[in-house]
């Protein structure tokens, strides 16, 4: 194999010279005490970059003795099962009242006690499900056989995930100059076939909150569904919005706002991996609901997609949300808002780069002047690890509680002036985090892309070959 083929496959098997790999059951079981030495080795390499404070996004808190905390929580119902509530309704409890508290979070009270909800295993299965809610209701109460959703380009791809899954059209609407969802494009397309239409708050590309209140109005006028997908930032803006700082409305005070998404595996720092749904009513939850009389086996019944659900992260998600308390939350957002204002400061001062929109929480950057892959290749030799944009071309930097640590932001900004004079250099040559930028954009370019991607997949999914 050649010596591009080792690096690749080191790239996604960096543990392949370090560890044995088992690619089949090993005859006699392995000593359990080697076992946690392998364990212990590997989280400590990685997590060191996201305890420093320089990842985006990612890793929320970074603090370990609340993980430890939510892990022991997580020990106790590690091995229960969320599907036999007879034996487990302690689920029951921790269920019911994460939604409840959620729901009060997200302007619920001014529904008069009519806002419900679920708990899903992330934000795709969260806005999956309110796609497949939407198609159901359309289905039995408008007759539509042909759905339709429109949403922005800058909202969740698993939106477009879920149409793919369950038959639902989707229609694209494109942004404003300041990056926010076109509502004249949203309110000429929806027709006889829309069953809902989205906003994001933030969306993941921007962190911008769109224009909730003018989608509800559209929502109320044609009797469809609005989900808010506030799986970012539905858990950060409402206590930003305590301490202060301006928010534009996007919960359910909102009139026309039908189901939210918030993923509690995020700002609400709880473990991996748990969501909220939330919805306007139950009559609209129910459309979500899966059950069956007639099976040999007894009867059935799921809220959603998942059968079995493991009762320690619900467990260890009410934990987290009952221990931290609005105060810990409100304190944990206010810093990261003061943070996100230093680093938005310091890029408007750089004049070969421009911020998209007016962020909150996660600054967007880019470059008319720049290849700001270069500036990314910059920041990641520094240690630093940025999400890539596209269409157009660009970085964000997603504030979480790791970056506000004393130092951090200021060290950013000294690298990122750096990262911009390093990309004003002609000997650089291409970028290189930017080396799949500009193939797609054609049916020829998709399909090449598509299958690199694929193969990407390929590579996570099989077993490394031993060094």
């Amino acid at each position: 194999m050649s010596n591009s083929g080792d690096e690749l496959l080191d790239y996604f098997y960096p543990y392949r010279s370090r560890y044995p790999v088992f690619d089949r059951l090993p005859d006699s079981g392995v000593d359990k005490g080697e076992v946690l030495r392998y364990i212990e080795d590997m989280a400590g390499s990685e997590d060191a970059l996201g305890d420093e404070g320089r990842c985006s996004g990612s890793i929320y808190l970074g603090d370990h003795d609340h993980y430890k905390f939510l892990s022991e929580v997580f020990s106790h119902f590690a091995h229960a099962n969320v599907l036999q509530r007879d034996m487990y309704p302690s689920a029951t409890k921790f269920e019911g009242e994460i939604i409840s508290m959620v729901a009060k979070m997200l302007g619920g009270d001014s529904r008069n006690g009519e806002v419900c909800g679920v708990l899903t295993s992330g934000g795709s299965e969260s806005l999956m499900s309110a796609l497949y809610a939407y198609r159901e209701w359309a289905r039995k109460e408008r007759g539509i056989e042909d759905p339709e959703v429109i949403i922005p380009v800058t909202a969740h791809v698993a939106l477009d995930k879920g149409a793919h899954y369950f038959g639902i059209k989707v229609l694209h609407a494109p942004v404003t100059d300041e990056y926010l969802v076109d509502v004249d494009w949203v309110s000429n397309h929806i027709n006889a076939n829309t069953i809902a239409i989205v906003g994001s708050a933030g969306s993941y590309p921007y962190g911008l909150v769109d224009p909730i209140e003018e989608l509800g109005k559209l929502a109320l006028e044609h009797g469809i569904g609005l989900h808010v997908d506030g799986c970012l930032g539905g858990f950060l803006l409402p206590f930003a919005a305590l301490s202060g700082w301006k928010v534009r409305p996007f919960d359910f005070s909102v009139p026309g706002v039908t189901s939210i998404s918030v993923d509690t595996h995020k700002y609400g720092y709880a473990l991996k991996g748990t969501s909220v749904l939330l919805y306007a009513s139950r009559q609209l939850r129910k459309n979500q609901y899966f059950t069956y009389p007639d099976w040999p086996g007894g009867l059935y019944l799921s809220p959603g997609m998942a059968g079995s659900r493991s009762g320690g992260l619900i467990a260890s998600t009410w934990a987290s949300m009952v221990t931290m308390g609005s105060a810990g939350y409100r304190k944990i957002a206010n810093d990261i808002m003061v943070t996100a204002d230093k680093l938005k400061e310091a890029i408007l001062d750089i004049d070969d780069l421009f911020i998209f929109g007016d962020p909150l929480f996660l600054v967007a950057f880019g470059s008319k002047t720049l290849d700001i892959f270069h500036v990314n290749d910059y920041l990641s030799q520094k240690g630093w690890r940025m999400n890539g944009l596209q269409l157009p071309a660009g970085l964000h930097f997603c504030i979480t509680r790791p970056n506000t640590a004393e130092g951090v932001i200021e060290k950013f900004i000294e690298d990122l002036r750096l990262a911009v004079e390093y990309a004003k250099r002609d000997d650089i040559g291409g970028a290189k985090s930017g080396a799949l930028y500009g193939i797609a954009g054609s049916p020829e370019g998709n399909a090449a892309v598509d299958e690199l991607l694929s193969g990407a997949l390929d590579g996570f999914l099989d077993v490394a070959p031993q060094v």
